[in-house]
């Protein structure tokens, strides 16, 4: 006869615990104020209102390639170790303490400043902030996004450079002096390259296809979907106008892409193209 023991309750417990342990998370909102979250992912879930599928992509511990995903209310961006959920107001980014995180968290939050900030800065500077102004208006959301694509277009710009740094020396002497020990360390740096450039090819292969769908593009608009959540009357949209940020100074792309999803053009996703476009071009030649 087989005897069970019966499991100890506490070590279940335990185990569970260990099984559904909280993830580290930062969150910086739009005043650029940063929290750091110890939370489960069911808490996640519920914040961004995303599916257990779009959070797993996130997972560190599991290989997804490079992916943008636009959702009702959320940006879910997993770029190598940029893993992001971006809101119409706020970003949360997984594993904050990441040697490769820390930069982007320090960029979104110089990126992300309070608006009063920006108007108080430009009635110091007069017109030198006019330029910065189009950036400063654009949705909360594309700053975000924004602040990602470059963040590691430059990151693996600069392991492409490290690379090519010791590669041109390793070339030159094995052209010298052909050996088993350079052709061992030139043969290293080869797979090294090849390992970069198909990391490369995963992000534009995921930036190419989105560009090639405009669905797609207009789900990221996440502002302009939660403007078309209620109705606007006509008395309500010369409210909205008059609340504009941009009224009495140029008006930007950020402003016209609203202006236009106001007017019912709800497929205009250009400023969106630009900026999954240009990015990369500044890092890599295309």
């Amino acid at each position: 006869m087989v005897h069970v023991v019966p499991a100890d309750p506490q070590a279940v417990v335990a185990v569970k615990k260990k099984a559904q342990s909280s993830r580290s998370w930062v969150l910086l909102d739009s005043t650029g104020e940063t929290t750091v979250l110890d939370v489960d992912k069911y808490a996640i879930m519920h914040r961004v209102n995303i599916h257990a599928r779009d959070l797993r992509i996130l997972d560190p511990l599991l290989s997804y390639p490079s992916t943008i995903l636009g959702r009702d209310g959320a940006i879910v961006l997993n770029l190598e170790h940029i893993k992001a959920i971006i809101t119409s107001e706020e970003v949360l980014l997984r594993d904050p303490s990441d040697e490769n995180v820390v930069p982007v968290v320090e960029e979104l939050k110089r990126r992300l400043p309070p608006m009063n900030a920006i108007q108080q800065g430009q009635d110091y500077t007069g017109g030198q902030n006019d330029v910065e102004g189009d950036e400063d208006e654009s949705p909360f959301e594309f700053r975000a996004l924004e602040v990602a694509l470059e963040s590691i277009c430059s990151f693996l710009a600069a392991r492409t450079l490290e690379l090519e740094t010791a590669a041109y020396p390793a070339l030159d002497e094995l052209t010298s002096q052909i050996s088993s020990r350079n052709l061992d360390r030139v043969r290293k740096l080869k797979s090294a390259m090849t390992r970069l450039t198909a990391r490369v090819q995963k992000v534009r292969d995921e930036l190419e296809q989105l560009l090639d769908d405009d669905d797609d593009m207009a789900d990221l608009y996440l502002s302009r979907k939660l403007a078309g959540t209620s109705p606007v009357s006509g008395s309500g949209a010369a409210n909205w106008y008059l609340a504009s940020p941009t009224i009495g100074s140029k008006i930007s792309r950020a402003s016209r892409a609203s202006i236009a999803t106001a007017r019912g053009d709800e497929n205009d996703v250009e400023e969106l193209e630009m900026l999954l476009e240009v990015t990369p071009m500044i890092y890599f030649s295309c």
